[in-house]
C-alpha cells in the first residue's frame, strides 16, 4: 500500500477513483483497517486506486479535508470527492461502497 505526501497527492487523485485512508502509525483501528485495504485493493484492481496518508507526517493535508479522526477514508473520483467514511469497515462493506462509485 503506497504511502503519498502532499507533493504526489494532487497528481495521485487527479484521475480515476482514488481512495485515500487518513491514518496514524500509532492508532488502533488504523492497524486493523489495513489488511482491509489491502484485500479490497487486490480485489477492485485496476478499477480503483488506495493510497494512504500519514496524519502526522502532511497535517496540512488532513487539515484541507477537515479530517478531525483516523482512520478517515476519502474518495476521489477524477479529482473531486464523492465519498467519505471513517473508522473501521470491514471489507464487503467497502468493497460495496467504492463499486457504487465507479
Amino acid at each position: 500500500m503506497k504511502i503519498i505526501n502532499g507533493n504526489e497527492f494532487e497528481s495521485t487523485i487527479s484521475s480515476g477513483v482514488v481512495l485515500v485512508d487518513f491514518f496514524a502509525t500509532w492508532c488502533g483501528p488504523c492497524k486493523m483497517l489495513s489488511p482491509v485495504l489491502e484485500q479490497v485493493s487486490e480485489e477492485l484492481a485496476g478499477k480503483v486506486e488506495i493510497v494512504k496518508v500519514d496524519v502526522d507526517q502532511d497535517g496540512d493535508l488532513a487539515a484541507q479535508f477537515g479530517i478531525m479522526s483516523v482512520p478517515t477514508m476519502i474518495v476521489f473520483k477524477d479529482g473531486q470527492p464523492v465519498g467519505k467514511m471513517q473508522g473501521y469497515v470491514p471489507a464487503p462493506q467497502l468493497k460495496e461502497a467504492l463499486e457504487k462509485m465507479l
